[in-house]
């Protein structure tokens, strides 16, 4: 009826113009528990739309348009400005489609149960009167209950229709098919679809509501049309005429919808009246004028609740005889497979209910028949609520009872013809199933309701006030047990069907390992895509678990989701908003935002990307933000392994011109010297007041400097040059002066390290290019080891003298990128590999032995991987590149075979901090445990860089060595180490967190074994959280066993080309080691395999199997993402 139908931009209308509702005998009784119940739904609102806002109904003919400066009149002339409804309201199937995926479905609470997926009667008109597009909520509320009356939703409590009443809850009823069509538990909260057809899909598959809503059809005549009407007095036409020219309908014009709802209130048809009988009613008047009215109240308040005692225990005997022993003893002509797995799955622990509720009534009907005015009834309860324990069980199986249920009368014909003659016999009270299986759940939430209104009207000195207390606690714990097992048991339920349902494309599975006990779901919903092609335009569902973020499309087919893109792990998401997420009023331009309300999503690492994504108001986009960002923070402080502490803050800034770029700490870390964009600072950490550092040295483009503590030299590299300086001869005054101090120690130079070789301290030198590498060895006057001055050394920095005398020089025919000193040899990092270095005979040789046919996917690509740091773990080496890290043997053979990393990160630079190592990448940082692999933390930063960390492979790192282990107290929480996000000019989500303040205090026991990095403009070191405060870090994935024969066959996917020809020698060897051709160490089998990030657990999804020699296609493993973050 067009005269109903506005603009989708007006107003919905408002709630005062509803009817009045119908009430059951019970409650036009007004017993004072009827006033409590009807205020007792709690519930949390989602703001309507702008589009959705309300406003008195519009008596002068005119509209005020949201948006418009003018008012329409709603005439003739303009009916051709007015919107159509959404659907064809006349046809009931396309109005619950719509409705079903409109309405927003959150969590409700009413008398002290959790309703998740559940909507308010209220929100049901207002949905509906939008759909349909009218303003008179009586023909929306009748088009509702015609939807009521076919079971598409239903009261939480099953107690009476749909009402127009922000404290009814209702719940779309239980579909066999778990998820489908758009129809996900809960997805609708951050949905609101503005196209005309609400699914692509609606095929009949979805056992949506069929029939016609006479009142909306359009008039049948053909000869009717809006100019000529035809002959009917009720045809719909003539009544919209009457409307838009204000006139008064005639006898025969009535309006309709408020007919049909003044005939249809009657109780019985709306709601299952209790029965009882009032206090008043049961027992002689004269009885009743003995007492006050507030006695009076009060036992009507006992009285309710003794006879609604024995109204539940009649309710569940009902289940016993009519439903239970039927199907148990045959007697009902069910053919079932199992009668009695089926009746213990559905009806569960009835029969202990039944017991321990059988026991409460007696009494309380013992109680009542004594006394024609109860006393007391605290002292029974308390003898009885304590064995209240099978609701909690019952509750927690609810669900999957009814999930049972529905998949048994859907599957089996004879079931379902029992079920309806159960539901057709006079016991039923014209209650399904499903209603009395709710039944001791909502009684259980009814008690503290029914003994409120008992405990307000009994006075201060009875027993009750002090009893009844007490019952209401004990209840409302058992309420919260319940709350807390259901949502386990739904959340299991969803996260097992969605696992069934989701889809990946081939070739990009991802074991999300949805089976976990722990897994959660913790949002879910539906945003935008919008942009692109058609195929990458429309509805996506997306899922927040407790580990990860999915994002799926709906297919043609119901029960199928499929990934549109790869799912992200949270410790590597990043979400961003162009304005202000965390604000908590909208502005005039987010209210009017039409295109909905954008959030990024950025995955960090290697295989990231970057998609921006759209939900459809402010709030539902705040929504998402706070819940990834919470349960971010809840991971984080559960691997919380290192911490923060800041050296300087914004001192280092790059806008400041002091850019820093390298730091080396001395003299017991209690001083660090930085390398600058101009020059070289020195901080003083021992001093007690904080104090910015000095600048000692007036230089450009410091990249790297080092102290030889032993000769108390400073060697600095600046434009490819490097300079020593004696640190006593520097004034920290003067910076420019201090240049004076200088001595060239060499020219054109890359890089430069100082260590220890041979039992000497070498300063190596590398001079580079794309197609060799010259190193020279210097090696200072050591004269502090002899006894004597060091006056000769200071002279050779001053020129008088020369102190630092070559010691050895080579070449090779590679460049170099690293260098790292091994106890009697040097170890280089070239584009083919690892090389080393015999200092005294200068032999060189590739570390890893060709004959070890387990190395081949490392051969494989040489030249597309940079070998970048060696660290030695008790007898063995960590080779770490910048795609993954591996052990080998002193001889150069794979060591524990079953192990191996593959960075979730494109890594810069690598530290040890044993048992952890550290991998670093512009926007995180990788702390894994290097005994199996497993990722243990991962800290987000924008723009990390490692200025120092030093673990050279000459040091042995073991469980039982003297490594620092000196623990810290946390600066910053959660490991966070900026503010920033790594995609400049976005918002970052980890602003709200901080950092902790500048600390420049004492540090003790530490030297050279200090991580230095900086973030953007904080100079932050890198320190083991103290643990004495926080539970112990847990893996974001934790070791897993993985075949040893089938490793090599894995790891030979990863060889794009042919490896060089093999070189003969064996880089590691030694005359008492075990022999190459021996193979690995025995000990390398008993290793177990991390399946962390990276960890390879099998071949990768589609591979075909690859032996040893496998000369396939590269192929980067799935274990970067399938067995990282989604095996925790």
């Amino acid at each position: 009826m067009e005269s109903r139908l506005l603009d989708d931009r007006e107003f919905t209308p408002s709630p005062s113009a509803s009817i009045s509702n119908s009430t059951t005998s019970a409650e036009q009784l007004a017993t004072p528990s009827t006033v409590a119940r009807s205020n007792s739904a709690v519930h949390q609102s989602q703001p309507r739309r702008s589009t959705e806002l309300t406003g008195p109904r519009p008596h002068n003919g005119t509209v005020s348009g949201h948006g418009h400066s003018h008012s329409q009149s709603i005439t003739g002339a303009n009916t051709k400005r007015l919107r159509q409804p959404l659907v064809y309201p006349a046809m009931l199937s396309r109005v619950a489609a719509a409705l079903q995926s409109r309405l927003p479905l959150i969590t409700h609470i009413k008398d002290g149960l959790e309703y998740t997926d559940a909507f308010t009667g209220r929100d049901a008109v207002d949905k509906i009167a939008y759909i349909i597009k009218t303003t008179d909520r009586n023909l929306a509320l009748l088009l509702g209950r015609a939807l009521d009356a076919q079971k598409f939703f239903h009261d939480v409590t099953y107690d009476h229709r749909l009402r127009d009443s922000s404290s009814e809850i209702y719940r779309f009823s239980t579909r066999v098919a778990p998820w489908g069509s758009g129809e996900i538990n809960g997805v609708a909260e951050t949905t609101e679809h503005d196209d005309a057809c609400p699914t692509d899909d609606a095929d009949g598959e979805q056992n949506l509501p069929v029939g016609v809503f006479t009142l909306l059809t359009d008039c049948y005549s053909p000869t009717c049309s809006r100019d000529r009407l035809c002959y009917s007095i009720s045809c719909p036409r003539r009544v919209e005429q009457q409307r838009r020219q204000h006139l008064k309908p005639s006898g025969g014009l009535r309006q309709p919808a408020q007919e049909i709802l003044d005939a249809a209130e009657d109780p019985a048809d709306d709601a299952v009246v209790e029965t009882g009988t009032l206090w008043i009613h049961s027992v002689p008047q004269e009885v009743v004028d003995s007492v006050s009215d507030t006695e009076k109240k009060r036992q009507e308040a006992i009285n309710e609740v003794m006879y609604t005692e024995r109204d539940f225990v009649r309710d569940v005997e009902y289940l016993r005889d009519v439903w239970m022993k039927p199907l148990l003893d045959g007697s009902g002509g069910v053919d079932l497979a199992d009668s009695a797995t089926f009746v213990h799955n559905v009806f569960w622990n009835v029969a202990d209910i039944l017991a321990v509720n059988t026991k409460l009534r007696d009494a309380l009907t013992k109680r009542q028949k004594a006394y024609a005015v109860v006393d007391r009834i605290g002292d029974i309860l308390l003898e009885h609520v304590p064995f209240f324990d099978p609701f909690v069980a019952y509750g927690a199986h609810q669900l999957l009872a009814k999930v049972e249920f529905e998949r048994e009368k859907a599957a089996n014909p004879s079931f379902a013809v029992f079920v309806e003659e159960a539901e057709r016999r006079p016991e039923s009270r014209k209650l399904e199933l499903n209603a009395y299986l709710t039944k001791p759940t909502t009684r259980l939430a009814r008690y503290p309701l029914l003994l409120g209104v008992a405990l307000k009207y009994t006075p201060d000195d009875h027993p009750d006030k002090e009893d009844l207390p007490k019952v209401i606690t004990m209840i409302r714990e058992f309420l919260e047990a319940v709350n807390q097992a259901s949502g386990k048991a739904e959340n299991a339920y969803n996260i097992q069907q969605l696992a069934a349902q989701l889809q990946f494309r081939p070739g990009e599975e991802v074991p999300l390992r949805l089976e976990d006990p722990h897994r959660e779901l913790i949002f879910k919903g539906q945003m935008k895509r919008r942009g692109g092609s058609a195929a990458e335009t429309g509805d996506l569902q997306i899922f927040l678990f407790d580990h990860a973020i999915v994002m799926a499309k709906q297919k043609t087919k119901i029960d199928a989701l499929r990934v549109v893109r790869r799912p992200i792990p949270l410790e590597l998401l990043v979400v961003s908003c162009p304005d202000d997420p965390h604000a908590s009023v909208p502005s005039a331009k987010q209210i009017e935002n039409k295109q909905g309300f954008p959030i990024t999503f950025a995955h960090l690492g290697r295989k990231g990307y970057t998609v921006m994504l759209f939900a459809s108001t402010f709030v539902a986009r705040r929504k998402w933000v706070e819940h990834i960002t919470k349960q971010q923070e809840t991971l984080r402080a559960r691997s919380l392994v290192f911490d923060t502490t800041v050296l300087s803050d914004r001192f280092f800034a790059p806008d400041s011109g002091r850019r820093v770029y390298c730091a080396v700490p001395f003299n017991a870390g209690r001083r660090v010297a930085f390398g600058t964009q101009d020059g070289v600072y020195l901080a003083d950490l021992h001093e007690e007041q904080a104090t910015q550092p000095k600048h000692i040295l007036l230089l450009p483009d410091v990249v790297q400097v080092e102290v030889l503590e032993a000769q108390q030299v400073l060697l600095v590299l600046s434009e490819r040059t490097v300079f020593a300086y004696a640190l006593d001869n520097i004034d920290e005054r003067d910076p420019r002066n201090n240049v004076q101090l200088q001595r060239r120690v060499s020219s054109h130079i890359n890089f430069f390290r100082a260590g220890t070789c041979l039992g000497k301290t070498l300063v190596c030198v590398v001079k580079t290019s794309a197609l060799s590498s010259t190193i020279r060895a210097l090696e200072p006057v050591d004269g502090t080891i002899r006894g004597r001055s060091k006056t000769t050394f200071r002279k050779w920095v001053q020129g008088t003298n020369d102190a630092l005398r070559p010691y050895k020089e080579f070449y090779i025919p590679l460049e170099s990128s690293s260098l790292h000193f091994l106890k009697s040899r040097i170890c280089i990092g070239c584009t083919k590999g690892f090389e080393i270095v015999d200092l005294q005979s200068l032999e060189t040789q590739g570390l890893l032995d060709p004959s070890d046919s387990t190395l081949d996917f490392v051969k494989r690509r040489e030249g597309l991987v940079r070998p970048m740091a060696i660290f030695r773990v008790d007898q063995d080496f960590l080779l770490c590149y910048d795609e993954f890290a591996f052990y080998v043997n002193k001889n150069g053979w794979r060591a524990r075979n079953r192990f191996i990393i593959f960075w979730e990160g494109t890594p810069s630079s690598f530290a040890l901090h044993y048992p952890y190592v550290l991998a670093f990448e512009p926007s995180f940082i990788e702390v894994r445990h290097v005994e199996n692999g497993a990722l243990m933390q991962v800290i987000q930063g924008s723009n990390l860089r490692c200025l120092f960390a030093e673990n050279p492979p000459s040091t042995t790192n073991t469980a039982n060595s003297q490594y620092s282990t000196q623990h810290y107290p946390a600066r910053t929480p959660y490991g966070i180490a900026a503010p920033g996000t790594p995609y400049s000019g976005r918002q970052s989500v980890y602003s709200q967190f901080g950092t902790g303040g500048p600390n420049y205090g004492y540090v003790h026991g530490q030297d050279r074994d200090e991580i230095i990095m900086v973030s953007e403009d904080r100079v932050m070191a890198l320190r083991l959280a103290d643990q004495s405060e926080l539970q112990p870090a847990v893996p974001l994935q934790p070791a897993a066993q993985m075949s040893v024969q089938n490793l090599p066959q894995m790891v030979a996917q990863m060889s794009m080309q042919q490896s060089p020809a093999p070189m003969p020698m064996h880089a590691l060897s030694s005359a008492h080691g075990h022999h190459p051709q021996q193979g690995p160490p025995p000990q390398a089998q008993m290793w177990a395999a991390a399946s962390a990030p990276n960890m390879y657990a099998g071949p990768p999804h589609g591979g075909s199997p690859i032996h040893h020699n496998g000369n396939g296609p590269y192929q980067h493993p799935q274990a970067s993402y399938s067995q990282t973050f989604y095996g925790r």
